[in-house]
């Protein structure tokens, strides 16, 4: 697997492979990789003659008080892993490359980023939808690859795609779970044991949820308020949103039809996780 730190050296290397015809498979990632991340590398590496990933803490996504100073970066370990996966490049650039002095713009993401994720992180998706331009630039994929457990991210990215013409495919892969069906994160290692335990009311809330609905349950406060009410009955959990909305604007529904979001944030500890689960509504 060949390491390019250089924004320049990786734009040069991903142009000349794009002239030769080569299909780019690109994961991008802030490192901390575990399985999940494992999954979309094989995804890629299934489709593509050229599997790049890139290993960037992007700053601009974290609020000030948000953990970006203690967010783990163990690089040796990741390249380890990303080798392991399948891909052929690592992009690690620094945040000087990224961002070089006299950097000013932004991308907007718009709409779908106004509630959820966007309100509680203010600036969240800006920053999200900002380095992803960029690195949609540098990389020239074919099909980038994310994962479901960030749903509202995916769908901020496939709108600024489609908006902003970009040459690229977005491929949603499936969320990878610890056997007890803990969702895979990075934030996971913050996690005592005890807040691990804990830390499964989330997704035993979106299960619930999906069974509210499998036995005919329509209303969406209904299928809501059964969510928060698990989450609140766990001490250790602090609930900050549980939402049935439409899968495709993300905006809240009263009747629930067609293919329904379930979005879960909480704190277990001083962690914030997130989660969801897609329903097809009969």
């Amino acid at each position: 697997m060949r390491v390019i730190r250089s924004a320049k050296r990786m734009a040069a290397v991903s142009e000349r492979l794009q002239r030769q015809g080569r299909r780019i498979g690109f994961v991008p990632t802030m490192g901390a990789l575990h399985e999940g991340h494992s999954s979309l590398i094989r995804a890629a590496a299934a489709s593509s003659d050229v599997v790049i990933v890139s290993i960037f803490v992007n700053p601009m996504q974290f609020g000030p008080r948000e953990d970006l100073a203690r967010y783990p970066r163990p690089l040796q370990q990741d390249l380890r892993f990303a080798r392991r996966a399948g891909a052929d490049i690592a992009f690690v650039p620094s945040v000087q490359d990224i961002y070089p002095r006299g950097f000013a713009t932004s991308v907007d993401p718009g709409w779908l980023a106004r509630r959820w994720e966007g309100q509680a992180r203010p600036g969240h998706f800006r920053g999200v939808a900002t380095v992803v331009t960029i690195l949609f630039e540098l990389t020239r994929p074919t099909v980038a690859y994310f994962g479901q457990k960030d749903y509202q991210q995916v769908r901020v990215v496939q709108q600024l795609v489609r908006d902003l013409r970009l040459p690229v495919r977005i491929r949603l892969c499936p969320t990878v779970r610890e056997p007890d069906g803990l969702a895979m994160s990075s934030r996971n290692v913050y996690l005592t044991p005890r807040q691990r335990h804990d830390a499964l009311v989330l997704v035993r809330s979106l299960r619930a949820a999906r069974a509210l609905i499998r036995r005919g349950e329509r209303r969406a406060s209904s299928v809501q308020a059964a969510m928060r009410q698990m989450i609140r009955a766990t001490a250790g959990a602090r609930v900050e949103y549980a939402a049935a909305v439409d899968a495709s604007t993300l905006e809240p529904v009263k009747r629930l039809r067609g293919r329904i979001a379930l979005l879960v944030a909480a704190r277990v500890g001083s962690t914030r996780l997130i989660d969801n689960l897609l329903v097809d509504v009969p």
